[in-house]
């Protein structure tokens, strides 16, 4: 069970074949049209839409402090809630490249984008797995 970025860290090291993880940084937005309702859910930290404003694909030893990737994020200007992790194993002992990884992150920004993101391992600030629902 994965409950952390550090855990995250350490599953990679277990895998046959070198990984590579793809992040998805999301911030949390009300539509425009939100109810009354769903604006006083939203001030409480429930509820809105997810957006993504940062992606990035990365090696484990490139980022294995989940600060290190908190402060590169901050770099960027764009401010976020939540990051969707995803990993993707290499083959013959190699890891897939930055150019392997470009479509798969652009599927997994419209995924993320369209709600579904139960494949993805959502962390917070503090890179501690948190519940979406």
């Amino acid at each position: 069970m994965i409950s952390s970025y550090s855990d995250l860290i350490k599953a990679t090291r277990t895998e046959q074949e070198p990984q590579r993880l793809l992040f998805v940084f999301c911030r949390a937005e009300l539509p425009d049209d939100a109810s009354a309702e769903e604006k006083a859910a939203f001030e409480q930290g429930e509820g809105g839409a997810l957006t993504p404003v940062i992606c990035v694909d990365k090696t484990p030893d490139d980022v294995t402090e989940f600060s290190a990737l908190v402060e590169e994020s901050r770099s960027t200007g764009q401010s976020w809630d939540v990051v969707f992790v995803a990993a993707m194993s290499g083959r013959a002992g190699t890891a897939p490249s930055s150019d392997e990884a470009q479509q798969p992150m652009t599927m997994m920004v419209e995924s993320i984008r369209l709600g579904h993101v139960s494949n993805y391992l959502p962390l917070d600030k503090s890179g501690n797995a948190v519940s979406l629902g």
